[in-house]
């Protein structure tokens, strides 16, 4: 026993630690991966105004203040577990479960948009992805394919999402300079607002701009976290902003087309109008190697969450039985079978789903970050919101009703599925209860 403790022990000595870079790509991952899926904001606002107003505006009441707030408890609690940890610390570990099954949830709802929003880029290519035949086994098939490499232990780290974040973004930076001759930003101020779906738009911009608690889960596994974590968020949110900005100005800026054209994969057809064939495949090539990475890390994540609330024993031993590989198998498994279930949905019934659930653990989060900074003043914070009580409570306001108007906005349909999810946690509501977590 001792020797195994030993060896372990060595292990994590001579683990690499993430470093900056490397960081602010993995965060840059789990909220975005580029630009793909923003198009639909340009249908759902009428036209380019709103979007891009949007993507400028949303980032100073949303993003920031939680990625700030992620700096302060992250670097609070420097270990792996994130959000489950701040939760179980200032309302126990019962809440604690509760943003586990949450996040996970709306994690796997999440990574179920992947595979579909690949295809979405390949039918403009590739007409037959339009048909139902031909896309579920296409759906089913990138899904067992991703899940695959994944139980074999292959996700996005250091400098290899260093290097897929710089593919991924390469050809819009391309797209954006070819397109600056023919810019007319009059272009830009077009909006229709008998065209607009606000339930689409808010939902397009909110899982735009989220899961900025996401790296969190990996907080014990960062280089100095107390100075790299806050450098990175910053970084992150000014790269995600950019990454949005550039396309869709150089987009809308330069081509007439109307706002009903502007669906999840238009990128591809813009990048072909603006620069040619060449430009189109370099996109479709990016979107497909982005959702890729999206998808390994989003699955690696949510899989690694189960193990680790089975650890604090919030669920059962099985969760963290770890493969050969020393992948969580069962917990990948639960994961891939909610996203095979989830990928035969439409892009923005998923979308709902997510952002609801979403907004429920954001607004515990929030309710967490207030009490934790009331009942355990004296908390070592190495990074510390500069705000007192009052303050942070303001920092908060504005996107906890951001998350109440996106919850409002849900369908019917959501609502429904929503309040008939306790029956599904019923074996599981009373385990957190026996745990005994110290903070």
């Amino acid at each position: 026993m001792g020797e195994e403790e030993g060896a372990s022990t060595s292990s994590i000595k001579t683990n690499p630690k993430l470093t900056l870079l490397p960081l602010i790509a993995l965060i840059f991952y789990e909220v975005s991966g580029g630009p793909f899926g923003i198009e639909d904001s340009v249908r759902a606002g009428g036209g380019p105004l709103l979007s891009l107003l949007g993507f400028m505006v949303f980032p100073l009441f949303w993003s920031i203040p939680e990625a700030l707030i992620t700096a302060e408890l992250a670097t609070s609690f420097p270990e792996n577990g994130g959000y489950v940890i701040w939760i179980s610390s200032a309302f126990g570990p019962f809440w604690g479960f509760q943003e586990g099954f949450w996040k996970w949830f709306s994690g796997v709802m999440d990574n179920a948009l992947y595979p579909v929003l690949f295809l979405d880029y390949l039918k403009h290519s590739f007409p037959i992805f339009n048909n139902m035949i031909a896309r579920i086994p296409a759906l089913l098939g990138i899904a067992v394919s991703l899940t695959y490499l994944n139980y074999r232990g292959l996700h996005i780290v250091g400098f290899s999402a260093v290097s897929l974040a710089v593919f991924s973004l390469l050809p819009f930076l391309v797209m954006g300079v070819i397109s600056i001759p023919r810019i007319k930003p009059k272009q830009w101020l077009v909006v229709d607002f008998n065209k607009v779906d606000w339930r689409g738009y808010f939902n397009s911009m909110f899982w735009n701009l989220n899961y900025w608690d996401k790296a969190s889960t990996l907080a014990g596994e960062v280089e100095n976290p107390s100075k790299t974590f806050p450098k990175a968020l910053l970084g992150a949110v000014v790269l995600v902003v950019c990454s949005y900005l550039i396309p869709l100005l150089a987009g809308t800026g330069t081509l007439n087309s109307p706002s009903s054209e502007w669906t999840d994969g238009y990128f591809s057809e813009v990048g072909m109008l603006i620069g040619g064939l060449w430009l189109k495949w370099w996109i479709q090539a990016a979107a497909a190697m982005s959702n890729l990475g999206l998808f390994e890390a989003e699955m690696s994540g949510d899989a690694f969450q189960l193990l680790g609330m089975s650890d604090m024993g919030m669920l059962p031993a099985i969760f963290s039985s770890r493969s050969k590989y020393g992948t969580p198998t069962f917990s990948i498994l639960c994961s891939a079978t909610g996203v095979i279930f989830l990928s035969w949905m439409r892009f923005q019934e998923i979308l709902e789903f997510l952002n609801f659930l979403y907004s429920i653990g954001m607004l515990l989060e929030f309710a967490a970050f207030i009490k934790l900074r009331i009942k355990k003043p004296d908390l070592h914070r190495p990074y510390r919101v500069p705000l007192e009580t009052f303050g942070v409570t303001m920092l908060c306001l504005p996107p906890a009703l951001l998350l109440v108007l996106v919850m409002c906005l849900a369908s019917a349909t959501t609502f429904i599925i929503i309040w008939t999810r306790p029956d599904l946690n019923k074996k599981f509501r009373m385990k957190p209860r026996l745990v005994f977590f110290q903070i």
